[in-house]
């Protein structure tokens, strides 16, 4: 990992003689629909943290159809940007990172616009991030002792195991969270490819990138209604479990192709042993088709482990066209902040 971004922040200021702190917090709230509850959230944002210069707040409305932008503005949000439409909660986080990363932000926090989460606890969310410790810190609920619909609690506690079995995460992190800390460094080089959800895929793509990942306990709020962010429980379950196993066959190409190989090659095995045996039973002509289905079984597995090789090299394409876009972004929110600080 290297050196946190306060730490780089501090060497900077130490070698101008500065030791004010100089961090620049900023927390994104993707929000649809949020006008009861948008206020309250951001009301309770700390201003002011040991060792952090300033706290913003930037709310993404994702094409609210109510007084959410108003209600923002009111409590106290810095920033205030609007889709003219509804793009989806994966899309909006995407875009609050990024309007967050062209304003400067040393740190990201992105919480819900529901309430969900305690935001008097972000100063516990960002410290091992401040203290070098962590690029990634997910705030984890303890899903087992939320309160919340028996589907919700099932569904998120599925999803969240399944990603860290299948990308070695410790058992603690609670993977559906959205309550969590990014540095800068991780911010920029975050991709989300899905169009739905951004939790599981972010984590998939940051293990595979070497990232640190932490997390925090921190109870969250029981929240009764339905994510606006989301639709329906049965079908945010399926879509985001497709998008844990699409994500994790672009990271993981070869592990993914691999096992499913295996599973043909096991699957066709049996009939063409079963055909063997009967064949020198002097029975195999009336066992032909064992031996058909076995070997296209097998010849698909072995069609399968080409592909994977193929993914493969895909893969490492992908990660210089990453490399490319993490250095374009690099000079762009440069230029942003350089524009920024010359306006009247």
């Amino acid at each position: 990992m290297n050196p946190s971004i306060a730490e780089q922040i501090r060497r900077s200021a130490a070698a101008e003689g500065d030791t004010r702190p100089r961090l620049r917090l900023i927390v994104t709230i993707p929000a649809h629909d949020e006008e009861e509850n948008i206020g309250d959230v951001i009301r309770e944002i700390p201003r002011e943290i040991p060792g952090v210069a300033s706290i913003e707040v930037l709310v993404l409305d994702d094409g609210s159809r109510d007084g959410t932008v108003t209600a923002a503005w009111a409590a106290g949000a810095d920033y205030v940007i609007s889709h003219n439409r509804r793009l989806g909660l994966a899309r909006t986080f995407r875009d609050a990172v990024d309007a967050a990363l062209s304003r400067g932000a040393d740190v990201i926090v992105n919480t819900d616009a529901d309430n969900h989460y305690d935001q008097s606890r972000i100063p516990d969310l960002i410290a091992p991030i401040v203290a070098g410790q962590a690029d990634i810190v997910v705030g984890s609920r303890v899903v087992s002792q939320v309160k919340m619909k028996a589907s919700h609690k099932y569904g998120n506690m599925a999803g969240s195991t399944m990603v860290r079995k299948l990308v070695g995460l410790p058992d603690e992190i609670d993977v559906s969270s959205g309550f969590r800390a990014y540095d800068r460094e991780a911010a920029m080089r975050m991709n989300v490819i899905a169009g739905y959800t951004y939790t599981h895929e972010t984590l998939i793509a940051a293990m595979e990138q070497g990232m640190t990942i932490v997390d925090v306990p921190i109870p969250a709020r029981e929240v009764q209604r339905p994510s606006r962010l989301m639709g329906g429980v049965i079908g945010h379950i399926f879509r985001a479990m497709a998008v844990i196993l699409r994500s994790y066959a672009v990271y993981q190409p070869i592990r993914t192709f691999s096992v499913l190989g295996i599973f043909f090659v096991l699957l066709g095995t049996y009939p063409l042993m079963r055909f063997v045996y009967f064949y020198w039973q002097g029975e195999g002509q009336g066992h032909i088709q064992s031996l058909i289905i076995g070997g296209v079984m097998v010849t698909v597995g072995a069609q399968i482990f080409v592909l994977s090789l193929i993914a493969s090299a895909l893969s490492w394409n992908r990660r210089m066209i990453e490399e490319m876009l993490y250095r374009e972004r690099r000079r762009d929110y440069a230029d942003d902040m350089r524009e920024r600080e010359a306006l009247p």
